[in-house]
Parts: C-alpha cells; structure tokens; sequence
C-alpha cells in the first residue's frame, strides 16, 4: 500500500518579507518622515521606503517607494546598518544610502511632516524602533 498520498506534506518555511528604507541624505543631512498612519506608528519617525514587491529589487523597490512617498527620484547607493528583524521575525528592514536626483525637493505625500536631521539632531525625534539603529549607523556619515 502506498501511503506517500497520505503523509502530511512538509512545508517550505517562509521568508521574510523584505522592507527597504532610504537615508536619503544631502548637505551633511539626512531625511527624516513622521508617519502619519497607522495611528498606533502616528508621530514616529523612519526612514522613507517599503515593501519589495514580487519580480522587483530592492534598488527597484527603493526608487518606486521614493516617488510614491515623497515625489523624489533618488540614486540608490551602499547599505547602511544591518538587517533589522521586525513583525516577529516575518519582515526585514534593509536601509540604503540614497541622494536626490534632478534637484528634486521631497514632499510629504504620504507622511505628516519631514526633517533634515544633522549628526548633531539625529536623536531630537522619536523613531521607530526598527529605525532606530539604522540611525546610529548613520553617525559616521554626516559631518
């Protein structure tokens, strides 16, 4: 009797999803958004950026979550920080330097306001936790 129909099927475990973020910076500044939504993330601050959609790069998905959060095209450079586990281990944050192009001004399209934070004013706002390191990281970059 062949009972290979009847065996529980063993399942791939999942990757985690993969969030990209964006420390745009320019002029010794780097480009903090406060969320606006959800209200739980309301008046904290990230780094712009978002989920990497299936058939996309991160580069890809970095530069789409630019124009869709803030109107900006941006040049997507090295990784900043390491990985950051969030949601429980089912995402992780992946932070580029990235610096306008065109001479592009970011909009707060989808956030409540944004900042240019110096090395001096890194910590003056509430991040997000999985941000969080990604600013220390940042320190050595900015004058």
């Amino acid at each position: 009797m062949d009972l290979a129909p009847w065996l529980p099927v063993q399942t791939e475990r999942l990757m985690p999803r993969i969030i990209v973020g964006a420390a745009i910076i320019a002029d010794g500044r780097v480009l903090a958004c406060e969320r606006a939504l959800p209200p739980e993330m309301a008046g904290k601050w990230e780094f712009p950026g978002g989920k990497v959609d299936p058939g996309e790069t991160e580069v890809q998905a970095l530069i789409r979550e630019c124009q869709e959060e803030l109107g900006v095209n941006v040049a997507v450079g090295a990784r900043v920080g390491d990985d950051i586990s969030m949601l429980n281990g089912t995402a992780v944050l992946k932070v580029y330097v990235a610096t306008l192009l065109n001479g592009d001004q970011p909009l707060p399209l989808e956030h409540s306001d944004l900042r240019w934070l110096g090395s001096k004013e890194l910590y003056s706002v509430p991040w997000l936790p999985a941000d969080a390191p990604i600013v220390t990281a940042l320190e050595p970059l900015l004058p």
